[in-house]
């Protein structure tokens, strides 16, 4: 049985940071992640990113933790329910990617809400298209993402 917590009072944990950095992957330079999609720059950040723009490790961290705390912020403010950490590192992870008004609006959430913790962990698997183009390396993410939400990722598997 996992342990749930409530949520306000949750963070990220280190193993939740790793794998969006890992998932993200560091890129010094914007691009264009997939076609149609925004600038992205260091750790997947793309607030105000224009391309041509570049940024060091250390700023591309800053940027990183910076959107962590807003992913963070929209799970605590979206979900009313208790969580178990390894729930709330997936979650997080998965607004990041998806960006906060995607994650609150998503029927995720409302699983979650409703208890149906299993089911909003199977909700992620969802959510792997850019448009109508299945996208692998969101596959992969999901993948380990629902693994993680499952309570079935070690750390040492998500690396």
């Amino acid at each position: 049985m996992k342990t749930r917590y409530i949520v306000a009072g949750m963070s990220l944990s280190a193993a939740g940071l790793l794998a969006i950095a890992d998932f993200e992957g560091f890129r010094p330079e914007a691009y264009i992640p997939v076609k149609g999609d925004v600038p992205t720059i260091g750790f997947g950040h793309t607030a105000d990113v224009k391309l041509g723009q570049s940024v060091t490790v250390p700023e591309a961290l800053s940027l990183l933790r910076e959107d962590v705390r807003d992913a963070e912020q929209a799970v605590k403010n979206c979900i009313e329910v208790p969580l178990a950490q390894e729930e709330f590192d997936a979650f997080v992870s998965f607004a990041f990617n998806v960006g906060t008004a995607n994650f609150c609006g998503s029927t995720l959430v409302k699983k979650a809400n409703a208890k149906d913790y299993d089911g909003a962990c199977h909700e992620l698997k969802r959510w792997v298209f850019k448009g109508r183009t299945k996208i692998a390396g969101l596959v992969n993410r999901r993948d380990l993402e629902f693994l993680r939400c499952m309570g079935e990722l070690s750390d040492e598997d998500s690396r």
